[in-house]
C-alpha cells in the first residue's frame, strides 16, 4: 500500500512549479529530482540494490546520447542526427584511461550496436562500467530514435556507500500530471526494491535544480 496519494505529491509538485516560475528566469531548464532517504538499512551490511525503471515521460530530454556503432548504426545514427562514434574510433583510444573517463563524462548515457556490445570491454577496458555507463545494446530492428527516447526515459535507483539517493523524476516545463505520474511511479519501483517496503523510507522530497525542497514523505 502506499503512503503517499497523488494528490499530495500534486501539491508538492504545484508549490515547486509556481516557484520555479515565480524566481528569475533561468537560463535552463530546471530539472526536477526526487531525493530520497532511506533508514534501517546497513549498506555496509545489507544487500545492495540496484533496478532500472523506464518512466511514462521522458524526464531528461536534453540528456546526451552517443552510439558506438556499426557501420549500418553510422548510417542511421546520421538519419536522426545522433552522436556516434565508430570501431576505429574506439580502437585509436587505445585502452587509454584518461580518454575513455573523458569520453564517458562527455555523455550522459550510451548505445551499442549488438554486433559490438561483446568487444566494447576489449576495446575500451572497463572504463565505461566503472562510470556506470555500459551500453544498452541496440539491434539492427529496433527504431533507433525510440530506443534513444527509452535510454532518456529510464532511470537507475542503486544503493551504494550512503543511505540517501536522487533521481531525475522530470524538468520543471513538464506538466503537474506528468511529473505526478513519474514520481509515483519512482517512489512506488523504489520501495519494491527495499528490504522492508515503508520501514526503509525515511524521507522522500521533490526539488528542482534552484529551488527548496518539498517534503513528500
Amino acid at each position: 500500500m502506499s503512503k503517499i496519494s497523488a494528490s499530495s505529491v500534486r501539491g508538492s509538485m504545484n508549490e515547486l512549479l509556481t516557484q520555479s516560475k515565480g524566481d528569475k528566469k533561468r537560463n535552463f531548464t530546471e530539472t526536477v529530482e526526487l531525493q530520497i532517504g532511506l533508514k534501517n538499512y546497513d549498506p555496509q551490511r545489507d544487500k545492495r540494490f540496484a533496478g532500472t525503471l523506464k518512466l511514462p515521460h521522458v524526464p531528461r530530454p536534453r540528456m546526451t546520447v552517443c552510439i558506438l556503432a556499426d557501420a549500418a548504426d553510422i548510417d542511421r545514427a546520421k538519419q536522426i542526427e545522433l552522436e556516434y562514434m565508430s570501431v576505429d574510433d574506439l580502437k585509436k583510444m587505445n585502452k587509454q584511461k584518461k580518454i575513455i573517463k573523458k569520453m564517458a563524462k562527455k555523455y550522459d548515457a550510451f548505445l551499442a550496436s549488438e554486433a559490438l556490445i561483446k568487444q566494447i570491454p576489449r576495446l575500451l577496458g572497463p572504463g565505461l562500467s566503472k562510470a556506470g555507463k555500459f551500453p544498452t545494446p541496440v539491434s539492427h530492428n529496433e527504431d533507433l530514435s525510440q530506443k534513444v527516447t527509452d535510454v532518456k526515459s529510464t532511470v537507475k535507483l542503486q544503493l551504494k556507500k550512503v543511505l540517501c539517493m536522487a533521481i531525475a523524476v522530470g524538468h520543471v516545463d513538464m506538466t503537474d500530471d506528468q511529473l505526478v505520474a513519474n514520481t509515483m511511479l519512482s517512489v512506488n519501483f523504489l520501495v519494491s526494491l527495499l528490504k522492508k517496503g515503508w520501514q526503509n523510507v525515511g524521507s522522500l522530497h521533490v526539488k528542482s535544480t534552484m529551488g527548496p525542497p518539498q517534503r513528500i514523505f
